[in-house]
């Protein structure tokens, strides 16, 4: 399976403390219509690294039964334990994901042979497609271009979130890996020129509160409109900016509140956004008419 277009990196919403199971269900229907591509739960922006094991397991059975087969649900379960993992991969195939996204060991900071042998062990143990995510700036190491061509070579390991954000890094990718690996923007602001190089779409974060947008970026380049794709994705700048503001997913949960779209709880040690960055928030959703 090839996953493409524009694939939202969901919040997990929280309510006195516990998942707002409520809101997570209407935030799946507000993205599948206005046009995502795919739910991507239980991610550095749903706050995975707060949840419980139970919590991330239910989360994804939540999203896969909302989502109703109406697109993929590929869900966070990385860690830097092999073996657990695999233990959160095998429960996600169980709960009847379509996929996975898996984060490159962090803290421990393997070798590139360990990250080699990390995603290999795991593809053999699933059979689920996996999804490499190579995010430096979150695991302290970068999975090299020849790396990742060495993973694109197993069967079910089937693309990356490239989030280092660098584009000489992704030419690489594109230049080692083949036309069946797929290389997904890992930065909302690159989508267009990861995609005019050879990428197939984007995990966004940006995509939780615009979702109708970002898709029509990745769609318009996915069709070869480059003039359209470029024109929507500087259209997006402000936004994207914005919800970077402070720690990802701190804005973005902040603007779907303000959207009424959910809570703004945080899990410590997250927390609430600072009232002047409050301000730029809201001054720019009021100019891009979500507010």
């Amino acid at each position: 399976m090839v996953f493409s277009g524009s694939m939202v990196a969901l919040v997990t919403p929280f309510k006195d403390g516990k998942v707002d199971w409520e809101s997570l269900e209407g935030l799946v229907e507000f993205q599948i219509e206005n046009g995502s591509s795919g739910l991507v739960p239980c991610g550095t922006t749903g706050e995975s690294a707060t949840l419980s094991h139970k919590e991330h397991d239910d989360v994804i059975k939540a999203v896969v039964k909302a989502a109703k087969k109406r697109v993929p649900v590929i869900p966070g379960t990385g860690s830097n334990s092999t073996e657990e993992a695999i233990d959160i991969t095998r429960g996600a195939e169980k709960a009847g994901a379509d996929g996975a996204l898996m984060i490159s060991p962090y803290y421990n900071r393997p070798m590139q042979e360990g990250i080699y042998q990390h995603y290999k062990k795991v593809a053999s143990e699933v059979g689920i497609p996996l999804i490499v995510y190579n995010i430096p700036s979150r695991t302290g190491s970068k999975i090299e271009p020849e790396t990742l061509a060495r993973l694109a070579e197993i069967k079910n390991i089937v693309g990356v979130k490239e989030a280092t954000g660098s584009v000489d890094q992704a030419i690489e990718v594109l230049r080692l890996c083949g036309e069946n690996f797929a290389v997904l923007s890992g930065e909302d602001s690159l989508t267009f020129s990861l995609m005019a190089l050879g990428g197939k779409g984007v995990i966004s974060t940006v995509a939780n509160i615009a979702p109708r947008e970002m898709s029509e970026v990745a769609q318009a380049c996915l069709k070869g409109n480059w003039e359209e794709g470029r024109k929507l994705q500087l259209q997006l700048i402000p936004l994207i900016r914005a919800v970077f503001i402070e720690t990802n997913p701190i804005p973005v949960k902040t603007a779907l509140s303000l959207m009424g779209k959910c809570r703004g709880d945080l899990r410590l040690p997250l927390t609430p956004m600072g009232e002047s960055n409050l301000h730029k928030m809201r001054k720019t959703m009021t100019a891009f008419g979500l507010i």
